[in-house]
Protein backbone atom coordinates (compact mmCIF):
# COMPACT_ATOMS: atom_id res chain seq x y z
CA UNK A 1 0.00 0.00 0.00
CA UNK A 2 2.56 2.43 0.45
CA UNK A 3 4.15 1.88 -2.70
CA UNK A 4 0.77 2.59 -3.79
CA UNK A 5 0.87 6.05 -2.34
CA UNK A 6 4.35 6.62 -3.57
CA UNK A 7 3.45 6.14 -7.41
CA UNK A 8 0.86 8.46 -6.64
CA UNK A 9 3.03 10.89 -5.51
CA UNK A 10 5.73 10.19 -8.08
CA UNK A 11 2.92 10.60 -10.75
CA UNK A 12 1.25 13.75 -9.50
CA UNK A 13 4.67 15.53 -8.97
CA UNK A 14 5.69 14.49 -13.10
CA UNK A 15 2.55 16.55 -13.72
CA UNK A 16 4.59 20.15 -12.98
CA UNK A 17 6.76 19.03 -16.24
CA UNK A 18 4.12 18.45 -18.57
CA UNK A 19 2.43 21.47 -20.94
CA UNK A 20 -0.87 20.33 -21.96
CA UNK A 21 -2.55 21.95 -24.69
CA UNK A 22 -6.30 22.79 -24.64
CA UNK A 23 -8.37 23.40 -28.10
CA UNK A 24 -12.11 23.79 -27.94
CA UNK A 25 -15.24 25.52 -26.62
CA UNK A 26 -14.54 27.91 -24.72
CA UNK A 27 -17.42 29.56 -22.03
CA UNK A 28 -18.15 31.54 -18.97
CA UNK A 29 -19.83 29.61 -16.37
CA UNK A 30 -21.71 32.27 -14.03
CA UNK A 31 -23.21 30.88 -10.28
CA UNK A 32 -25.54 32.92 -8.31
CA UNK A 33 -25.54 31.53 -4.88
CA UNK A 34 -28.66 32.24 -2.41
CA UNK A 35 -31.34 30.97 -0.30
CA UNK A 36 -34.97 30.06 -0.63
CA UNK A 37 -37.54 30.71 2.05
CA UNK A 38 -40.60 31.29 0.43
CA UNK A 39 -42.17 30.71 -2.86
CA UNK A 40 -42.95 33.64 -5.53
CA UNK A 41 -46.81 34.94 -5.50
CA UNK A 42 -46.39 35.26 -9.51
CA UNK A 43 -45.97 31.58 -9.95
CA UNK A 44 -44.89 28.61 -8.26
CA UNK A 45 -41.26 28.88 -8.24
CA UNK A 46 -39.21 29.64 -5.78
CA UNK A 47 -37.75 33.34 -4.43
CA UNK A 48 -33.86 33.28 -4.21
CA UNK A 49 -32.56 35.41 -1.99
CA UNK A 50 -28.99 36.69 -4.16
CA UNK A 51 -25.84 36.03 -1.29
CA UNK A 52 -22.84 35.67 -3.92
CA UNK A 53 -21.89 35.57 -7.77
CA UNK A 54 -18.80 34.27 -8.98
CA UNK A 55 -17.41 33.69 -12.35
CA UNK A 56 -15.67 30.60 -13.42
CA UNK A 57 -13.91 29.33 -17.23
CA UNK A 58 -16.79 26.57 -18.59
CA UNK A 59 -16.26 24.34 -21.29
CA UNK A 60 -12.51 23.58 -22.90
CA UNK A 61 -11.46 26.55 -20.48
CA UNK A 62 -12.94 24.26 -17.16
CA UNK A 63 -10.83 21.41 -18.87
CA UNK A 64 -7.67 23.74 -18.83
CA UNK A 65 -8.63 24.99 -15.27
CA UNK A 66 -8.21 21.41 -14.03
CA UNK A 67 -4.92 21.14 -15.52
CA UNK A 68 -3.72 23.97 -13.61
CA UNK A 69 -5.27 22.93 -10.63
CA UNK A 70 -3.83 19.04 -10.99
CA UNK A 71 -0.22 21.11 -11.19
CA UNK A 72 0.10 21.11 -14.77
CA UNK A 73 1.11 23.96 -17.31
CA UNK A 74 -2.15 24.39 -19.48
CA UNK A 75 -2.46 26.46 -22.47
CA UNK A 76 -5.80 27.44 -24.63
CA UNK A 77 -6.54 27.77 -27.93
CA UNK A 78 -10.34 28.67 -28.82
CA UNK A 79 -12.55 32.03 -29.84
CA UNK A 80 -14.81 34.44 -27.61
CA UNK A 81 -16.62 37.39 -28.30
CA UNK A 82 -14.79 40.82 -28.57
CA UNK A 83 -17.97 41.38 -26.17
CA UNK A 84 -17.51 42.59 -22.42
CA UNK A 85 -18.08 38.79 -21.39
CA UNK A 86 -15.09 37.62 -23.18
CA UNK A 87 -13.28 40.22 -21.96
CA UNK A 88 -14.36 38.76 -18.59
CA UNK A 89 -13.60 34.87 -19.54
CA UNK A 90 -9.94 36.08 -20.21
CA UNK A 91 -9.63 38.00 -17.10
CA UNK A 92 -10.81 34.43 -15.06
CA UNK A 93 -8.49 32.75 -17.28
CA UNK A 94 -5.78 35.18 -16.01
CA UNK A 95 -6.09 35.09 -12.79
CA UNK A 96 -6.02 31.09 -12.62
CA UNK A 97 -2.48 31.33 -14.49
CA UNK A 98 -3.75 29.76 -17.83
CA UNK A 99 -1.98 30.92 -21.19
CA UNK A 100 -4.61 32.63 -23.58
CA UNK A 101 -2.51 33.63 -26.15
CA UNK A 102 -3.35 30.96 -28.61
CA UNK A 103 -7.38 32.62 -27.98
CA UNK A 104 -9.04 34.69 -30.40
CA UNK A 105 -11.30 36.72 -29.95
CA UNK A 106 -14.09 37.63 -32.88
CA UNK A 107 -16.32 40.85 -33.43
CA UNK A 108 -19.77 40.28 -33.47
CA UNK A 109 -19.48 36.83 -32.20
CA UNK A 110 -21.11 36.44 -28.22
CA UNK A 111 -19.13 34.89 -25.59
CA UNK A 112 -21.46 31.70 -24.84
CA UNK A 113 -22.05 31.89 -21.03
CA UNK A 114 -24.26 29.86 -18.71
CA UNK A 115 -25.41 31.03 -15.48
CA UNK A 116 -26.52 28.50 -13.00
CA UNK A 117 -28.54 29.87 -9.81
CA UNK A 118 -27.66 27.87 -6.78
CA UNK A 119 -30.01 27.80 -3.63
CA UNK A 120 -29.46 25.52 -0.59
CA UNK A 121 -26.83 23.56 -2.28
CA UNK A 122 -29.05 22.55 -4.70
CA UNK A 123 -29.02 23.95 -8.50
CA UNK A 124 -32.23 25.76 -9.27
CA UNK A 125 -32.21 26.85 -12.93
CA UNK A 126 -29.70 27.18 -15.66
CA UNK A 127 -29.63 30.03 -17.96
CA UNK A 128 -27.69 29.79 -21.32
CA UNK A 129 -26.79 32.56 -23.51
CA UNK A 130 -24.53 31.14 -26.40
CA UNK A 131 -24.48 31.12 -30.37
CA UNK A 132 -23.62 28.95 -32.67
CA UNK A 133 -19.70 30.12 -33.64
CA UNK A 134 -19.36 30.87 -37.30
CA UNK A 135 -15.49 31.35 -38.40
CA UNK A 136 -14.62 32.99 -40.94
CA UNK A 137 -11.98 31.54 -43.34
CA UNK A 138 -8.99 33.14 -43.02
CA UNK A 139 -9.85 33.24 -38.53
CA UNK A 140 -10.15 29.50 -39.06
CA UNK A 141 -6.34 29.42 -41.03
CA UNK A 142 -5.46 31.47 -38.10
CA UNK A 143 -6.45 28.74 -35.67
CA UNK A 144 -5.54 25.96 -37.87
CA UNK A 145 -1.80 27.51 -37.59
CA UNK A 146 -1.67 29.01 -33.97
CA UNK A 147 -2.80 25.50 -32.55
CA UNK A 148 -0.85 23.17 -34.81
CA UNK A 149 2.59 25.59 -33.63
CA UNK A 150 1.25 25.40 -30.07
CA UNK A 151 1.43 21.40 -30.60
CA UNK A 152 5.24 21.50 -30.85
CA UNK A 153 5.53 23.49 -27.58
CA UNK A 154 2.96 20.71 -25.76
CA UNK A 155 3.76 17.45 -23.86
CA UNK A 156 -0.15 16.40 -24.87
CA UNK A 157 -3.32 17.99 -26.40
CA UNK A 158 -6.49 17.70 -25.54
CA UNK A 159 -9.43 18.59 -28.01
CA UNK A 160 -12.92 19.66 -26.06
CA UNK A 161 -15.90 19.51 -28.58
CA UNK A 162 -19.36 21.28 -27.06
CA UNK A 163 -21.11 21.44 -30.43
CA UNK A 164 -20.50 25.33 -30.28
CA UNK A 165 -18.79 25.47 -33.60
CA UNK A 166 -15.20 25.75 -32.80
CA UNK A 167 -14.26 22.60 -33.50
CA UNK A 168 -13.95 22.15 -37.15
CA UNK A 169 -12.64 19.41 -39.09
CA UNK A 170 -9.67 21.26 -40.50
CA UNK A 171 -9.07 22.14 -37.08
CA UNK A 172 -8.66 18.47 -36.40
CA UNK A 173 -6.53 17.51 -39.03
CA UNK A 174 -3.97 19.90 -38.51
CA UNK A 175 -3.67 19.51 -34.88
CA UNK A 176 -3.41 15.64 -35.07
CA UNK A 177 -1.04 16.13 -38.04
CA UNK A 178 1.51 17.92 -35.85
CA UNK A 179 1.21 15.72 -33.12
CA UNK A 180 1.74 12.90 -35.49
CA UNK A 181 5.23 14.32 -36.34
CA UNK A 182 6.22 15.25 -32.97
CA UNK A 183 4.53 11.68 -31.18
CA UNK A 184 2.26 13.90 -28.91
CA UNK A 185 -0.75 12.24 -27.33
CA UNK A 186 -3.58 13.24 -27.34
CA UNK A 187 -7.22 13.20 -26.18
CA UNK A 188 -10.79 13.79 -27.48
CA UNK A 189 -13.83 14.73 -25.45
CA UNK A 190 -16.10 14.13 -28.19
CA UNK A 191 -20.04 15.59 -29.01
CA UNK A 192 -22.69 13.30 -30.40
CA UNK A 193 -23.71 16.31 -32.61
CA UNK A 194 -19.74 16.80 -34.51
CA UNK A 195 -18.84 13.90 -36.27
CA UNK A 196 -15.15 14.05 -37.09
CA UNK A 197 -12.95 11.72 -38.70
CA UNK A 198 -10.10 11.67 -35.71
CA UNK A 199 -7.54 8.65 -36.72
CA UNK A 200 -4.65 8.81 -34.69
CA UNK A 201 -6.00 10.47 -31.42
CA UNK A 202 -4.64 8.60 -28.49
CA UNK A 203 -7.63 8.27 -26.39
CA UNK A 204 -11.32 8.94 -26.73
CA UNK A 205 -13.79 10.05 -23.29
CA UNK A 206 -17.56 9.83 -24.59
CA UNK A 207 -20.23 9.54 -22.01
CA UNK A 208 -22.61 6.81 -22.46
CA UNK A 209 -25.00 8.40 -24.04
CA UNK A 210 -22.43 10.15 -26.59
CA UNK A 211 -20.90 6.72 -27.14
CA UNK A 212 -23.97 4.80 -28.49
CA UNK A 213 -25.08 7.77 -30.36
CA UNK A 214 -21.88 8.19 -31.85
CA UNK A 215 -21.40 4.50 -32.44
CA UNK A 216 -25.30 4.61 -34.10
CA UNK A 217 -26.28 2.25 -31.53
CA UNK A 218 -29.93 2.55 -29.92
CA UNK A 219 -29.50 3.36 -26.43
CA UNK A 220 -30.18 0.22 -23.95
CA UNK A 221 -30.88 -0.24 -20.33
CA UNK A 222 -27.60 -0.39 -18.71
CA UNK A 223 -26.89 -3.87 -17.07
CA UNK A 224 -25.83 -4.05 -13.32
CA UNK A 225 -21.94 -5.23 -14.45
CA UNK A 226 -21.01 -3.22 -17.15
CA UNK A 227 -18.21 -6.07 -18.29
CA UNK A 228 -21.59 -7.90 -18.97
CA UNK A 229 -23.27 -5.27 -21.34
CA UNK A 230 -23.47 -6.19 -24.60
CA UNK A 231 -24.39 -3.18 -25.86
CA UNK A 232 -22.02 -1.37 -24.71
CA UNK A 233 -19.24 -4.10 -25.38
CA UNK A 234 -21.06 -3.45 -28.78
CA UNK A 235 -20.71 0.09 -28.83
CA UNK A 236 -16.91 0.21 -27.71
CA UNK A 237 -15.73 -2.37 -30.99
CA UNK A 238 -17.30 0.16 -33.13
CA UNK A 239 -16.11 3.47 -31.51
CA UNK A 240 -12.37 1.52 -31.37
CA UNK A 241 -12.50 0.54 -35.29
CA UNK A 242 -13.79 3.53 -36.51
CA UNK A 243 -11.12 5.89 -34.44
CA UNK A 244 -8.73 4.06 -33.88
CA UNK A 245 -7.63 5.67 -30.67
CA UNK A 246 -4.51 3.60 -28.71
CA UNK A 247 -7.72 3.21 -25.52
CA UNK A 248 -10.78 4.36 -25.20
CA UNK A 249 -12.66 5.29 -21.65
CA UNK A 250 -16.70 5.38 -21.69
CA UNK A 251 -17.73 7.27 -18.67
CA UNK A 252 -20.96 5.72 -16.78
CA UNK A 253 -22.05 8.27 -14.59
CA UNK A 254 -23.08 6.34 -11.19
CA UNK A 255 -21.47 3.21 -12.66
CA UNK A 256 -18.42 4.87 -13.29
CA UNK A 257 -15.94 4.03 -16.27
CA UNK A 258 -15.06 1.26 -19.15
CA UNK A 259 -11.76 0.85 -20.31
CA UNK A 260 -11.65 -0.52 -23.59
CA UNK A 261 -8.16 -1.20 -25.41
CA UNK A 262 -6.83 -2.15 -28.96
CA UNK A 263 -5.84 -5.65 -27.60
CA UNK A 264 -9.73 -6.08 -26.91
CA UNK A 265 -9.63 -5.98 -23.40
CA UNK A 266 -11.94 -4.33 -21.60
CA UNK A 267 -11.83 -3.17 -17.58
CA UNK A 268 -14.67 -1.71 -15.60
CA UNK A 269 -13.12 0.63 -12.83
CA UNK A 270 -16.08 1.71 -10.51
CA UNK A 271 -17.22 5.25 -9.13
CA UNK A 272 -15.26 6.12 -6.15
CA UNK A 273 -17.22 9.45 -5.17
CA UNK A 274 -17.98 9.64 -1.58
CA UNK A 275 -20.57 12.45 -1.61
CA UNK A 276 -21.87 13.33 -5.02
CA UNK A 277 -23.30 17.22 -4.85
CA UNK A 278 -23.14 17.89 -8.35
CA UNK A 279 -21.57 16.47 -11.42
CA UNK A 280 -21.29 19.53 -13.25
CA UNK A 281 -17.81 19.67 -15.55
CA UNK A 282 -17.04 16.13 -13.77
CA UNK A 283 -16.35 15.02 -17.46
CA UNK A 284 -13.71 18.17 -18.08
CA UNK A 285 -11.69 16.86 -15.02
CA UNK A 286 -11.84 12.88 -16.51
CA UNK A 287 -10.04 13.97 -19.14
CA UNK A 288 -7.68 16.67 -17.74
CA UNK A 289 -6.52 13.80 -15.47
CA UNK A 290 -6.30 10.99 -17.95
CA UNK A 291 -3.93 13.32 -20.39
CA UNK A 292 -2.01 14.62 -17.62
CA UNK A 293 -1.11 11.11 -16.33
CA UNK A 294 -0.79 9.46 -19.98
CA UNK A 295 1.63 12.35 -20.83
CA UNK A 296 3.66 11.51 -17.89
CA UNK A 297 3.57 8.17 -18.47
CA UNK A 298 1.38 6.18 -16.71
CA UNK A 299 -0.41 2.95 -18.31
CA UNK A 300 -3.99 3.56 -19.52
CA UNK A 301 -5.57 1.99 -16.51
CA UNK A 302 -3.47 3.90 -14.17
CA UNK A 303 -4.64 6.89 -16.24
CA UNK A 304 -8.03 5.81 -16.20
CA UNK A 305 -7.78 4.96 -12.18
CA UNK A 306 -6.12 8.18 -11.25
CA UNK A 307 -9.22 9.90 -13.89
CA UNK A 308 -12.18 8.52 -11.42
CA UNK A 309 -10.14 9.29 -8.35
CA UNK A 310 -10.03 13.26 -9.60
CA UNK A 311 -13.81 13.04 -10.13
CA UNK A 312 -14.48 11.77 -7.02
CA UNK A 313 -12.97 14.40 -5.41
CA UNK A 314 -15.04 17.17 -8.05
CA UNK A 315 -18.49 15.71 -7.68
CA UNK A 316 -18.18 16.14 -3.87
CA UNK A 317 -18.44 19.82 -4.55
CA UNK A 318 -20.60 22.58 -5.78
CA UNK A 319 -20.68 24.20 -9.24
CA UNK A 320 -17.72 23.77 -12.05
CA UNK A 321 -15.06 22.49 -9.89
CA UNK A 322 -11.91 20.73 -9.77
CA UNK A 323 -9.13 18.87 -8.20
CA UNK A 324 -6.04 19.97 -7.01
CA UNK A 325 -2.96 17.20 -6.90
CA UNK A 326 -2.99 17.67 -3.14
CA UNK A 327 -6.62 16.67 -3.37
CA UNK A 328 -5.97 14.21 -5.45
CA UNK A 329 -3.53 12.81 -3.43
CA UNK A 330 -5.25 12.98 0.01
CA UNK A 331 -8.22 11.11 -1.81
CA UNK A 332 -5.85 7.96 -2.76
CA UNK A 333 -4.83 7.84 1.48
CA UNK A 334 -8.08 7.50 2.02
CA UNK A 335 -8.80 5.04 -0.71
CA UNK A 336 -5.70 2.59 0.51
CA UNK A 337 -6.33 3.04 4.53
CA UNK A 338 -10.04 1.86 3.67
CA UNK A 339 -8.03 -0.93 1.51
CA UNK A 340 -10.52 -0.15 -1.65
CA UNK A 341 -9.31 -1.25 -5.30
CA UNK A 342 -10.46 1.05 -7.85
CA UNK A 343 -9.74 -1.15 -10.43
CA UNK A 344 -12.50 -4.13 -9.99
CA UNK A 345 -12.52 -6.07 -12.11
CA UNK A 346 -10.91 -7.03 -15.54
Amino acid sequence: MTGKLQWVESLITKFGGQHILVVGDLMLDRYIYGTVSRISPEAPVPVVRVMDEKNMPGGAANVARNIQALGGCAQLCGVVGQDPLGQELLAVLARDGITTTGVMQLPGMRTTVKTRIIAERQQVVRVDWEDQVKLPVESLRVLCRESAAAVRRSTGVIIADYAKGAIRQELVAAILSAAKRHRIPVALDPNQNTVLKVQGITVATPNRKEAFSLARVPEQTPKDNPLKDEALARVAGILMKQWGPSFLVITLGAQGMLLASRSGGRVHIPTVAREVFDVSGAGDTVIAALLLAVAAGASEKEAAELATCAAGVVVGKIGTAVCAGRELMAFYQVLVKTGMNVVRRS
